[in-house]
């Protein structure tokens, strides 16, 4: 299959499952009709791809939402988001059991082909002492950009979140803005996840323009679906 072009018909099926089973296999359902549908997942209780846990996680999608908790919290939360007016966000950490933790509200995005950009970085173990502290949590090799003297100037990780579904991450230095970077290393990662036979993921936070835009132009459109979840501070 060209990722670099555009992906219809078995093709297209074949990345939709994959985006079908990633969602059911992180959420434990997937799809939902109209409106909330808290679900329980034994997931929400494991350690998730850096190792901590995400009690709580969300996606949605057009008029349907499906928040993913631990099984023995279901009933709180469905009790809590029945209420009139009821603040979901506000009391989900404690509702989950870190009353110390936030919500974080993001765009949930993904790539049926990436754009058909050039590689430019090179895969390279996260052990490296050189590379910054956010790419030296992953457990398996990170996408990296050096400039001559060999000091990091931009990365992409992987979050494996099933075999279905992998999520990747990118962070620029002052130095390596401006370049095009982030968008090619984001396509270039991409591409692996899909010959890897997962589909790839993206989420930003919706002010920020910058990884919204690079998104756009490695090939993850806006397609109006969302996410949240409770994450530490």
């Amino acid at each position: 299959m060209d990722h670099g072009s555009v992906v219809t018909g078995e093709g297209r099926a074949v990345l939709d499952r994959r985006l079908h089973l990633h969602l059911v296999t992180w959420l434990g359902q997937w799809p939902a009709g109209p409106g909330l549908h808290v679900v329980g997942s034994r997931r929400r209780t494991r350690p998730a791809w850096d190792g901590r846990p995400r009690p709580a996680v969300a996606v949605r999608a057009g008029d349907s939402t499906v928040l993913s908790v631990p099984p023995h919290r279901v009933e709180a939360i469905r009790v809590l988001a029945g209420r009139p007016g009821s603040a979901l966000y506000e009391a989900l950490p404690a509702t989950v059991g870190q009353p110390g933790w936030v919500v974080n509200d993001d765009v949930f995005r993904w790539c049926l082909a990436p754009a058909a950009l050039p590689d430019v970085g090179t895969w390279t173990a996260p052990t490296d002492p050189a590379l910054p502290r956010w790419l030296r949590l992953f457990d398996n090799d990170v996408l990296v950009v050096r400039d001559a003297d060999g000091g990091y100037l931009a990365g992409v990780g992987i979050k494996r979140h099933d075999a279905h579904g992998q999520e990747l991450a990118v962070g620029t230095a002052p130095a390596g803005r401006g370049r095009g970077l982030a968008r090619r290393l984001v396509a270039q990662a991409a591409r692996r996840v899909l010959d890897e036979g997962a589909v790839p993921t993206y989420r930003h936070d919706p002010a920020n323009v910058g990884s919204a835009r690079v998104a756009d132009a490695a090939g993850f459109p806006d397609r109006g679906w969302s996410s949240y979840g409770v994450y530490p501070p």
